[in-house]
């Protein structure tokens, strides 16, 4: 029986996609990994490990090129925790127009105060804030978080403009008509009271929010990061909020530099922290490293394209190779070699890699998989 490793706590809503294999927190040479926040740049990996899952949509704990050189697939959970951390934005939302925090803050200086009623409202005027109905609110990233966002913003009175330059038709037909998308960031920066940033940590997103970035936005805007710290140069928000020039910042990133500064406010990452987040996140970590493994299907693998279909004909052999010319050729003429009739056969291309399943009606012996493992540019295949 295979092991499957659980790095973290893992929903136990898990547990029943893995009742053929050995469910563990302790292997030292697991098929499968389920993680959630553990840093696995230093994991000792091991010689059959097929793929990890990753419980939740980043996937900075993981060394995914590495991975991807060594043949070993990462999956994440895009759009599982969506609706948890659309809650904590629409939360945001409201923290930001008005000053609830500083409100509450002060309010717990008054007690044991005569007269408490008298106090509070002689000083609420210091808390007066804004309505958000109205107000316009940019989206930057219109994946499954931002699209939730962008629709619930809508319904609470908001006019919303939108950029995605990666916006996928499936994403495009769920996304509100009422929703402007335009065409670039600066955009949205210019017309934006309130923007929610939806993207991952790049080389390219990493410190998007800088001096100049915020230079281009209205005076007072809010913005708010839920994505990832990095995304901001800390030192040019703190600034922006000295001046004025931001009104409020809100992340879920909370850093020593940015704890106490005015019109800052630090939220201790509870963006997927619901039990139905953890859940969803769990189950859809589990079906995908599960299909991996059983059937080569690679949904929602973030180092290896997308290749799915149903198992078709005897057995599948499963191909990760480098993205380079008369790959699919060779692997045909070797199988055809081996007087096998090819059903199913997709390849696809993702960045210098690609993945190919091959459907075909009898049984592969060690000798053909062996025969395309030699081939220059093969990293990995597996018979199933």
């Amino acid at each position: 029986m295979a092991d499957i490793l659980k790095l973290n706590a893992i929903s136990p809503l898990a547990d029943e996609y893995f009742a053929d294999y050995n469910y563990t927190d302790k292997s030292a040479d697991p098929v499968g990994i389920m993680v959630r926040s553990a840093a696995m740049a230093e994991y000792a990996v091991g010689d059959n490990l097929l793929a990890v899952a990753r419980a939740g949509a980043g996937t900075n704990n993981i060394p995914v090129t590495d991975y991807a050189a060594k043949g070993i697939v990462v999956f994440n959970t895009p759009g599982a925790n969506a609706n948890a951390v659309k809650e904590l934005v629409l939360c945001e939302l409201f923290l930001g127009g008005r000053k609830i925090t500083d409100a509450i803050d002060w309010v717990k200086t008054l007690k044991g105060t005569e007269g408490i009623s008298k106090a509070v409202e002689k000083g609420k005027g210091s808390f007066v804030g804004c309505e958000i109905s109205g107000k316009t609110l940019g989206v930057i990233g219109l994946g499954a978080i931002g699209i939730a966002v962008a629709n619930s913003a809508l319904a609470l009175g908001m006019k919303v403009v939108g950029c995605d330059p990666f916006l996928s038709t499936e994403n495009a037909l769920r996304l509100s008509p009422y929703v402007k998308v335009v065409s670039s960031r600066e955009q949205v920066y210019a017309q934006a009271d309130f923007i929610t940033v939806h993207v991952p940590l790049t080389p390219e997103t990493k410190g998007m929010f800088d001096g100049k970035t915020i230079s281009s936005m209205k005076d007072g805007a809010v913005l708010i990061n839920n994505s990832r710290g990095e995304l901001a140069d800390e030192q040019a928000v703190i600034s922006a909020l000295e001046s004025g020039k931001l009104g409020r910042y809100i992340t879920d990133f909370p850093s020593d530099n940015l704890i106490g500064v005015r019109n800052a406010i630090c939220v201790p990452h509870l963006g997927a922290s619901t039990p139905e987040a953890e859940d969803n996140c769990a189950v859809m970590a589990a079906k995908q490293l599960k299909d991996y493994i059983e059937n080569g299907n690679t949904t929602n693998s973030v180092n290896y394209p997308a290749v799915s279909a149903p198992r078709e004909g005897a057995a599948r052999i499963c191909v990760l190779h480098k993205n380079v010319a008369n790959m699919i050729a060779t692997f045909t003429a070797a199988v055809s070699a081996e007087g096998l009739n090819i059903g199913t056969l997709l390849d696809k291309a993702k960045g210098e890699y690609s993945y190919c399943i091959i459907d075909v009606d009898g049984a592969p012996d060690k000798k053909l998989k062996d025969k395309i493992a030699e081939i220059d540019g093969v990293i990995r295949v597996r018979i199933i």
